[in-house]
């Protein structure tokens, strides 16, 4: 009975902890700059009539969200002058990153990507540099802000603002480029990072004391790597050849999917209401679909059908693109392309995190998260000229074939998987990385 009333206690302690509702308007922040370098910038491109070969390339200035652990260390352990004066360190770095968010989306309302490419392309880099430190720092202030066992809501709160952000940077979006026009998007866009920082404002100051101590980067870097291959040996290179691959054809055939759309007749409307809404919460559905599979038939099954499901997808849009192109076969295809990606990322989220070692966890999941998104982001900036050269059905089927890779890689690591779970308790797994299929 005590023991029950304690439970209730910390309960009630929770839902009233005010650092726990400070994540929702910092989440929204976090999510709101993803999609505006990446499925909705890459409308707005094809609809100006710029090459695919270009909207490909254009995918790249995504790649900062995957080697943001290069300057983590800088901003974790250094001031910004003036402003971690006034505000501390952590809320310093997340005012400076929103304000360079915002700064970049007004200079993208601004360009015309017909005349002025170049421009566009400079200040989408801008957002995704400021956006990527903006996450480094959010994390560190979550972490900083609050004990271990409130970790599991406070990353809950900011999943809920991220994913909100999501619909208005994709739906939100492409309403306002329908009924006015893509510089008023990206304005109105831009006038929204201030949720984020009435949130920075709001948050407690909670790093009054000295710079910490400034380490080596490439110490901070490889002692984690060491650490990994210390324990898994050589099963180590199919472990991150799996993890390399596991969502190459999300990546490979993400930036294409709204330029698909817009070839095929479909109106902004009609994206934002079934892909950007609609598949939003698909998406959330099938990740809490991979997350009850993973606590009734352990990890090494879900991980296997999230490969073939997430590849096979794919197939979906090859289909579409085929001479099928009506609003509910759109809708058919989003609903089984985004199911199968948020199965797949619950999947890869818990195989990733059990692969951390205490002491290394935060630095190896970053690590990790990184390494799994670099090749899809590479391998999609050179969709376009797929595309181009033999047609969408040829690029949605290829990337449904790199399933038979990762499955034969899940069959190599499947008697390591199975040694990880013996030896790790469950646990909620909550990932705040940008959802790709939902950036569909």
């Amino acid at each position: 009975m005590a023991e029950a009333e304690k439970r209730r206690l910390s309960l009630r302690d929770v839902l009233t902890d005010g650092r726990i509702a400070l994540m929702l308007p910092l989440g929204f922040s976090s999510g709101l700059p993803f999609l505006l370098v990446f499925s909705t910038l890459s409308a707005w491109l094809r609809e100006a009539g710029i090459s695919l070969t270009v909207i490909g390339l254009m995918s790249w200035v995504a790649l900062a969200y995957s080697f943001k652990f290069l300057w983590a260390p800088i901003v974790d352990r250094y001031d910004v002058p003036v402003l971690s004066n006034l505000l501390g360190r952590r809320r310093g770095w997340m005012a400076l990153a929103q304000l360079g968010v915002a700064a970049g989306l007004i200079g993208m309302a601004a360009s015309n990507p017909q005349s002025g490419l170049p421009l566009t392309i400079a200040c989408a880099v801008l957002v995704a540099f400021a956006s990527a430190t903006q996450d480094v720092v959010i994390d560190g202030w979550r972490i900083d802000a609050a004990p271990t066992e409130r970790q599991g809501m406070m990353a809950a709160g900011l999943l809920l603002g991220y994913r909100l952000a999501l619909i208005t940077a994709g739906a939100g979006a492409l309403y306002i480029a329908e009924f006015v026009n893509w510089p008023s998007a990206y304005l109105a866009m831009a006038a929204l990072m201030g949720v984020g920082l009435i949130g920075t404002l709001l948050a407690p100051k909670i790093d009054e004391g000295p710079a910490r101590q400034r380490l080596p980067l490439a110490k901070a870097i490889v002692e984690p790597l060491s650490d990994l291959f210390r324990r898994k040996g050589m099963m180590l290179v199919p472990i991150l050849a799996l993890i390399a691959c596991y969502r190459i054809p999300d990546y490979a055939s993400g930036i294409m999917a709204n330029p698909l759309y817009i070839d095929l007749g479909f109106s902004k409307a009609d994206i934002a209401n079934v892909s950007k809404l609609y598949g939003v919460w698909i998406g959330i559905i099938g990740a809490f679909a991979g997350g009850l599979a993973l606590t009734r038939i352990g990890l090494w099954w879900p991980l296997l059908i999230g490969a073939v499901i997430a590849a096979g997808s794919n197939l979906m849009f090859s289909w579409l693109a085929s001479g099928n192109a009506t609003l509910w076969n759109l809708t058919l295809s989003i609903s089984v392309d985004n199911f199968a990606g948020g199965f797949a990322g619950a999947a890869l989220v818990a195989y990733m995190s059990g692969l951390t070692a205490p002491g290394f966890a935060a630095t190896q999941y970053a690590l990790l998260s990184s390494l799994y998104a670099l090749p899809g982001k590479l391998i999609g900036g050179a969709s376009g000229v797929v595309v181009e050269a033999y047609g969408y059905p040829a690029l949605f089927t290829s990337t449904a074939a790199i399933a038979i890779p990762l499955v034969l890689l899940c069959l190599v690591v499947r008697r390591d998987t199975m040694k990880t779970v013996e030896k790790k308790e469950d646990r909620v797994l909550i990932d705040d990385s940008p959802p790709v299929a939902a950036a569909r």
